[in-house]
């Protein structure tokens, strides 16, 4: 196999995607950026990052309260967890094309990431509210009785999840058109 002369062109095959490159070494090319632009990364971090905002105002509705340490929080509407795997999963499937491999690992992934949102995170909420109404009807002298309390808000109720995913398919399909 003979090797490329200096200035061809380089063809290579990236998912749906077709990049040329050129293999010519030139000193007056750009350095490569210190972070490469990553589409599916992005596209969850930015839909984490809005769906973590959104939570400000979805409690400001439910308890007419502004609290701005639910953007740190988990749990609440809309799922941030639902939204971030859910728009990598469609930022991958319009970049490698859904019969792709890296599609479905992405997508098992979030099925997965989901199902344990709405799940054994809700219930383990539910258990320590449980819980603290307990520790709190013992007796003072009671070891227990000052004990911090267990966090509560943890999963999601199937609502939370479906809004998450929602706002995720959004995000991964704006974030497209800015390729």
């Amino acid at each position: 196999m003979e090797a490329a002369a200096a200035g061809d062109l380089v063809s290579s095959r990236i998912g749906p995607r077709t990049i040329t490159t050129s293999s010519s070494s030139s000193s007056s090319s750009s350095p490569a950026p210190l972070l490469p632009y990553n589409l599916p990364l992005l596209s969850a971090l930015l839909a984490c990052a809005l769906a973590q905002f959104l939570k400000i105002f979805t409690t400001w509705y439910k308890e007419k309260r502004w609290d701005s340490k639910r953007m740190l929080d988990s749990g609440g509407m809309p799922s941030s967890h639902s939204a971030t795997v859910t728009a990598l999963a469609v930022a991958v499937g319009l970049q490698e094309g859904t019969g792709s491999p890296v599609f479905a690992i992405v997508v098992v992934l979030a099925c997965v990431v989901m199902y344990d949102a709405s799940g054994v995170r809700l219930h383990a909420g539910r258990q320590a509210e449980l819980l603290n109404q307990i520790v709190c009807e013992f007796p003072p002298e009671h070891p227990l009785s000052s004990s911090r309390p267990l966090r509560e808000l943890l999963g999601h109720t199937p609502l939370q999840v479906v809004a998450g995913a929602i706002l995720g398919c959004i995000v991964g399909y704006l974030m497209r058109n800015t390729d």
